[in-house]
Order: structure tokens, then C-alpha cells, then sequence
């Protein structure tokens, strides 16, 4: 087949201790997957249906490990912020998956940033409109390299964390998630048949806050790894 322009790059992931990468084809969001960050958010923690938002394919940044990545301060925004979480990798295609096989479904593990601008988020809520100006832009997802299930297993406790220059901002541990992993899963896969490529963003703790240019921010999560990037 020939197309009438060049067809864009697969984005991927790097594997931990391998040369192999994880080809992304989309990119699942929880919203308000912690109850302390819902509260700063100014919503009640209750535990209502999870609800999604997306981002593009090609928002993802790929940190190597050991490396620190660049990562260009958005336009039309003077409050980005960061969202430090574990992403799930999507390695087996389902639909309306059960919760108790849905860790099946799970290729690897990685940590990731849901890097947001702030001011135009919450303008399109307040008005009732779609988040996509707000989340779904260039460069908005950084993650650090993937860490297969069979290596990691399947964590449902351990600490998150992110620092802006060296100082602590953001903590909570996995164990605090309103709906875990496989709940996640489950309820996604009735609205969307998952498939091999897939990242879900599981939501961030507590601690969310503005980043300039110039700033470094290091995040982790137990057992999973860590990524650092530098917003230029």
C-alpha cells in the first residue's frame, strides 16, 4: 500500500533492560483516582463510577532510564502542572473484562506524568466542556520505561512520589487508589474493547501543583522505577 503522505512514526516505550519498545496506540486517563486530590480539586472522594479522559498517542515523551528527558512548556497556559502515576500497559484485547481476570490484561508497569494545563482544564469544566485542551496536548505524557508484569507482578500498595527541584511535592501510596487496577480495567473495557498497545494513566496522589521552565521534576513508584524530566 502507498499513502499520499508519509505516515507518522509509531510512538513507543522503552522495555527495562531490554532493546525492544511497547508501540502506544492509545492513551486512557482516570480522573480523580485519590480521594486527597480529589479534595484539592475541590470534588467530593465519594466512590462513584471511575470516569476517563484520553490523550493522544503521540503526547507520549519516553524517559530512558537513567536519562533526564526535555519537555517544552506548553502554549496558552500560565498554570501547567504536574500529576505524578502508575501507568498500566495493556498486553492481552478485551472487552467487558471481568476484575479478577483483568490483571491477564496487563503487560507491564511503568510510572508517568499527566502533565496538565491547569487554568484551561478548569475552564472547560466550568463551562461543561471537554478536558481536551487542557490534557490533550503535545508532550503531555511523559513515562519512563516500561517494567514487564512478570518481572513487577502486580503491585496494589507501594509508595508514589514526585520532587521539583529536590524538594518533595507530591506522596501517596497505590494502596490509597479508589478503584484499583483491575476494577479500573473492568469498567473501562465496557465502554472500549482494550487492545495490545494500550496505556491507562491510574490518577495521581495529592500534592499537584505549577512548574515553570527550568524546573526538574523526579518521579517513582515502588517497585515500578522512576523518571525525571526538565521543563524547557
Amino acid at each position: 500500500m502507498s499513502y499520499v503522505i508519509p505516515p507518522a512514526p509509531i510512538p513507543a516505550v522503552p522495555v527495562a533492560g531490554s532493546a525492544d519498545s511497547f508501540p502506544v496506540r492509545r492513551i486512557y486517563c482516570v480522573g480523580r483516582n485519590y480521594a486527597a486530590h480529589a479534595r484539592e480539586m475541590g470534588s467530593d472522594p465519594t466512590r462513584e463510577a471511575p470516569f476517563f479522559f484520553c490523550k493522544p498517542a503521540d503526547a507520549v515523551v519516553p524517559v530512558a532510564p537513567g536519562s533526564t528527558a526535555d519537555v517544552a512548556y506548553p502554549p496558552e497556559t500560565a498554570n501547567y502542572h504536574h500529576e505524578v502515576e502508575l501507568v498500566v500497559a495493556i498486553g492481552k484485547r478485551g472487552r467487558n473484562i471481568a476484575v479478577d481476570a483483568a490483571n491477564e490484561h496487563v503487560w507491564g508497569y511503568a510510572v508517568g506524568l499527566d502533565m496538565t494545563r491547569r487554568d484551561l482544564q478548569f475552564a472547560l469544566r466550568d463551562k461543561g466542556r471537554p478536558w481536551e485542551l487542557g490534557k490533550a496536548f503535545d508532550q503531555s505524557a511523559p513515562i519512563a520505561a516500561l517494567v514487564p508484569a512478570s518481572r513487577s507482578g502486580h503491585p496494589t500498595r507501594g509508595r508514589v512520589w514526585l520532587t521539583a527541584n529536590g524538594k518533595m511535592k507530591q506522596e501517596g501510596d497505590l494502596a490509597d487508589m479508589i478503584w484499583t487496577v483491575p476494577e479500573t480495567i473492568a469498567h473501562l473495557s465496557k465502554y472500549f474493547e482494550l487492545a495490545p498497545g494500550d496505556l491507562i494513566y491510574t490518577g495521581t496522589p495529592e500534592g499537584v501543583g505549577p512548574v515553570v521552565r527550568g524546573d526538574t521534576l523526579t518521579g517513582g513508584v515502588e517497585g515500578i522505577g522512576e523518571l525525571s524530566i526538565c521543563i524547557v
